[in-house]
């Protein structure tokens, strides 16, 4: 399948849009403000252990404590493979100790990010792993000859006085033997230079900055069908031009720069696709729709026939609304950057055919997401459960903020149960205070219900607490937003 690449460059922020016959399937927004840290490797010091969790705290110099695992804890013993010798965290680490730190996950929400100290390095075909002493091959490169070939092309390559491992990732099986060599002595200067600047470092200091996302772009998700990546800034043109030269020589081909008079993503369409991203409904050709629901806990997604009434039986109409749901779903799971667990609630189906269809074509479409998904298919309820791994803030998490209103719920209060909360917060002040009378201010809308539909219920107040009541509308107010104050 043909692709693309656009990206629009500003001073403030860096957006890339991944193309797939012209429809958009990908985008990814980093800010110079906000940058990502995955991949960032820091000099730490270790704030608190918790045995009860068998974790830590550790500073490296962010807003919030980053949190490590035991398991994340690398240890020579259990590389080894010696499980009976596995360490608890109170015996691997002790407040006060430095030590050097990969992140793993950015901080999402309140939880601060997710570090490792198995450090790895990713180049364009190999992973370097200064720890391990073996070569491993990506699970996507299918065949035990293929795998034993590339490993021992790798072998061949290495070093004499090579002290680290490496994972060969999958676009290295087509690679030449000089383009790995290459990929070899970048990856081990890179990690000389790390080492070399965490020598006598006091901690809490960054070793490394992992590449911007316009150079991981050209690193991790440019394909061999990928036939153009389109950027409209000649500046930034210009240094990913060199970085590709430097390292990925085969991409600079594909590098082209956009002069064009219309702004690249309106050209394109990319920026009304970023508007329906956000949205929380999302139309079919069909004319069925989905619901995308994120909270903190999962994302539930419900798929439903609106008017696509179909040409044959109910059944068919289903079916066939469930297999286009299944391809849309998948891509805007992509397109928001929707992770952790996922909860699809596709329309029932009587079928066991028809279920297997859809599951089908659902992992099919899955199957062109770079990042892990895993799909336990369905439920007893009829429910599919999912998982996609979550590295980074969701589009919505990045573009957008509660509603100041309502706080993020997604609805406000009535006018009239706001006009009833008055009502009794006005006697709770007339018990306690002896003012001589109160004034009400409040959005137009409340005090337009006291006005008319609600005016005797604020007199008999009035009567009943025997002071005045006057009444005040503010327009800045929101809905819910109401004062009383006492003359």
């Amino acid at each position: 399948m043909s692709e693309e690449f656009l990206i629009n460059f500003t001073p403030q922020e860096t957006r890339v849009a991944l193309l797939q016959q012209g429809v958009v399937q990908e985008l990814h927004i980093e800010r110079t403000n906000g940058r990502g840290i995955v991949g960032n490797i820091y000099l730490g010091r270790v704030v608190r252990v918790l045995p009860g969790m068998q974790s830590a705290f550790i500073d490296i110099g962010l807003e919030r404590t980053a949190f490590l695992h035991v398991g994340d804890i690398w240890n020579q013993k259990s590389a080894n493979g010696n499980d009976s010798l596995k360490l608890t965290i109170e015996r691997l680490l002790n407040e006060g100790q430095q030590l050097m730190v990969q992140v793993l996950k950015d901080p999402i929400g309140t939880k601060g990010a997710r570090l490792s100290t198995q450090i790895s390095l990713a180049g364009r075909l190999l992973v370097y792993l200064p720890q391990e002493r073996h070569i491993g091959i990506s699970q996507r490169i299918e065949g035990d000859e293929a795998r034993e070939q590339l490993r021992a092309r790798i072998y061949s390559l290495l070093p004499p006085d090579e002290a680290g491992g490496y994972i060969a990732r999958t676009v290295a099986e087509s690679a030449s033997e000089s383009e790995l060599a290459t990929d070899i002595a970048y990856l081990r200067r890179l990690w000389s230079e790390i080492h070399e600047r965490s020598t006598g470092a006091q901690a809490p200091v960054m070793l490394h900055h992992d590449l911007t996302l316009a150079q991981r772009v050209l690193r991790d998700l440019v394909s061999h069908g990928t036939q153009r990546i389109l950027i409209d800034s000649r500046e930034n043109f210009q240094k990913l031009s060199g970085f590709a030269r430097e390292y990925m020589p085969q991409l600079s081909p594909l590098l082209a720069h956009y002069t064009g008079e219309r702004p690249l993503f309106d050209l394109n369409g990319v920026e009304e696709e970023i508007q329906r991203a956000l949205a929380r409904r999302v139309e079919l050709k069909s004319g069925g729709y989905l619901i995308i629901d994120q909270t903190e806990a999962m994302t539930t997604i419900d798929v439903n026939t609106g008017g696509f009434v179909g040409l044959r039986n109910f059944d068919d109409t289903v079916f066939k609304t469930n297999l286009e749901a299944a391809q849309t779903i998948a891509r805007q799971l992509r397109l928001r950057n929707l992770g952790g667990i996922i909860i699809v609630d596709f329309i029932d189906m009587e079928s066991t055919e028809h279920r297997d269809a859809v599951l089908t074509e659902f992992n099919k479409a899955l199957a062109r997401d770079h990042t892990r998904v895993t799909v336990s298919g369905f439920t007893q309820l009829g429910l599919v459960e999912m998982t996609r791994k979550r590295t980074r803030e969701s589009l919505a998490h990045v573009l957008c903020e509660s509603c100041p209103t309502c706080g993020g719920r997604g609805e406000v209060k009535t006018a009239r149960t706001i006009a009833y909360e008055i009502l009794r917060e006005l006697l709770r002040e007339a018990r306690q205070f002896d003012a001589r009378e109160f004034r009400l201010l409040a959005s137009p809308a409340v005090i337009d219900l006291f006005l008319d539909e609600e005016s005797q219920a604020i007199a008999m107040l009035s009567d009943f607490i025997g002071k005045p009541v006057s009444l005040h509308a503010e327009p800045g107010y929101t809905q819910e937003q109401f004062d009383i104050v006492l003359l």
